[in-house]
């Protein structure tokens, strides 16, 4: 395997905002009176906003407009902005700052291919927004994983095939859109074990085994 670039995800690979996600989905779906939960919170990771909205709103008693479900959406963004200003470089997740420097020092291009419309400020509040060769986000993109097209999008910035990529991820949404990428990728966490993924990983700097 000869690997030229690594793709992360940011949410739940490089920092931990699922707290945050959740909370504000909480909030939101109190407001509304819809059951939400920590099962039902699980279902959201690695989609979209939107997808996320849609897959609450199966447990409400009302038929929501398009106008609402937008309306509702930016709220629920709002609230998950706000939390954000708590975030600093000691959120980052065990290994990734040593995993980034070391890959740089190889020659291996680094790149982030997230889904998430706030990833510039997440970067910029974890002190990671000059690190990365290319940036591709939610922002760039009008198909959310396990569409491919971030990771696809990222390696065309970073100018590499997708074969000689490996995509970081921690959901299963994720780990199909590498998949279907033709790239290669490690799953982090032991709740992906059960994916297709080429490699499985405890902590992110177990990679550097995979691509040094």
């Amino acid at each position: 395997m000869t690997i030229k670039a690594v793709i992360f995800d940011l949410d739940g690979v490089i920092v931990s905002t699922d707290q945050y996600h959740f909370e504000a989905w909480s909030k939101i779906s109190e407001e509304e009176g819809i059951l939400f939960n920590e099962t039902i919170n699980h279902q959201l990771r690695g989609v979209s906003r939107m997808e996320s909205l849609d897959i609450i709103l199966q447990r409400a008693t009302k038929t929501y407009s398009d106008e609402e479900k937008l309306q509702l959406a930016e709220k629920k963004n709002e609230y998950y902005r706000q939390s954000l200003h708590h975030l600093s470089p000691s959120d980052l997740l065990p290994g990734v700052e040593y995993t980034l420097k070391t890959l740089k020092q190889n020659n291996i291009k680094i790149a982030i291919g997230s889904s998430s419309k706030n990833t510039p400020t997440i970067l910029k509040q974890i002190g990671l927004d000059k690190e990365f060769d290319a940036i591709a986000d939610g922002n760039d993109i009008t198909r959310s994983k396990p569409d491919p097209e971030v990771f696809l999008l990222a390696a065309t910035r970073l100018d590499i095939v997708p074969e000689e990529c490996l995509v970081v991820e921690d959901a299963l949404a994720g780990v199909e859109a590498a998949i279907a990428g033709k790239m290669n990728v490690a799953a982090v966490g032991e709740t992906l074990r059960s994916s297709d993924a080429d490699y499985y990983l405890e902590s992110v700097d177990e990679l550097l085994e995979l691509v040094l």
